[in-house]
């Protein structure tokens, strides 16, 4: 699988943002999409086809799917600084972005740092700092909210049927597989039989990881921002079980930006809102105001 029909390759430091370039041609106004902290651009795939008069624009993130070997630092300023290099590539000048789960972190710094760049921002289950647990040091939090996730990328596979059967088992995906997902789940595998992998590099994951709780001036930055936000919260999180945020994080949130507007979706979890038909009839709403969609 190679991902995208037409590739994205922009030069950034230290070698080539790669990704995907969705609906090139369409005559509706783009939007950048982001994805989450072990995805990589195909995430953004169904997305791109239930909206084919825009120009989905889906980097993947330094350490990640074809931009797994750039270098670090991989922090969310280093994202957000990449996407800049995407949007000047692509003679973009301001845009509506979009980011999944950490790829919506990644959002609103860039929405900080390179303010007249973005005209809105889409987040959907991620942005908003997720509380440590009580208990909990900061160090820890990776493996609280990760989980397997973590786990995953330490992981060989004796060949990509197994991968897929690896993900198939997953609680919060497997009894919703599509082909979308298996087009995800086989771009990111790479290596040779019998030692085949993830594409997600474990440092780049360890760093952003510890930026989800608001910590080193994120929370600041968020409430700083003055544009429209849109945040749509899963009811049901990595595991299929407990939320990423419960109700009262976004309440608090919509009391401190004024600009946010918060939407529900229903019946889905972190992975399905974005990567399933019934995620997508919720979130292309959002992601495109201006039309009806069925």
């Amino acid at each position: 699988m190679t991902g995208a029909e037409h590739p994205l390759a922009v030069p950034v430091r230290g070698g080539t943002l790669a990704g995907g370039d969705y609906n090139p041609h369409a005559t509706g106004a783009p939007l950048l999409a982001v994805h989450g902290i072990t995805a990589n651009h195909v995430a953004w795939m169904l997305a791109a086809a239930a909206l084919p008069d825009r120009r989905i624009i889906a980097p993947d993130l330094r350490g990640r799917g074809r931009s797994a070997g750039l270098p670090g630092p991989f922090t969310l300023n280093d994202h957000a600084d990449d996407l800049t290099r995407v949007l000047d590539a692509l003679e973009i000048e301001r845009t509506t972005v979009a980011g999944h789960s950490m790829g919506a972190f990644v959002a609103v710094r860039l929405a900080q740092r390179h303010p007249d760049r973005v005209e809105r921002l889409v987040l959907i289950d991620g942005g908003l700092p997720i509380p440590l647990p009580e208990g909990v040091p900061p160090e820890d939090l990776p493996a609280v909210v990760l989980g397997p996730a973590l786990e995953r990328l330490r992981m060989r596979f004796p060949s990509a049927q197994a991968y897929e059967d690896f993900w198939r088992a997953h609680t919060a995906i497997g009894p919703w597989w599509n082909a979308a997902i298996a087009d995800y789940v086989a771009y990111d595998l790479v290596g040779e039989e019998p030692e085949l992998r993830s594409s997600v590099d474990p440092a780049a994951v360890s760093v952003n990881a510890l930026e989800l709780d608001g910590s080193a001036g994120y929370a600041d930055a968020l409430a700083g921002l003055r544009l429209p936000i849109d945040f749509v919260r899963a009811p049901r999180g990595l595991l299929d079980g407990p939320p990423l945020y419960e109700t009262s994080v976004v309440e608090e949130w919509g009391r401190r930006l004024p600009d946010l507007r918060a939407h529900e979706a229903h019946d889905v979890n972190h992975y399905t809102i974005l990567m399933t038909e019934g995620g997508l009839r919720q979130v292309v709403p959002v992601l495109d105001p201006k039309e009806t969609h069925a």
